[in-house]
């Protein structure tokens, strides 16, 4: 068991030696999407419900 714990760690590490990390700028510019894309969605979806509410109050 203490063998198979081992190797796993030893498996991981090379793995994560293979691992090609993102420069701070990639980062930063993937993050300012995400965030961009976040809030055109969360207003999206604001937008959506207002207009379906406001419909369904003036049918109801």
């Amino acid at each position: 068991m203490k063998e198979k714990i081992i190797g796993f760690f030893q498996d991981v590490y090379k793995e994560m030696s293979k691992v090609t990390w993102p420069k701070q700028k990639e980062l930063r510019d993937s993050t300012a999407v995400v965030l961009a894309v976040c809030l055109v969605i969360a207003v999206f979806i604001y937008l959506v419900d207002t207009v379906v509410s406001q419909t369904l109050k003036g049918i109801f």
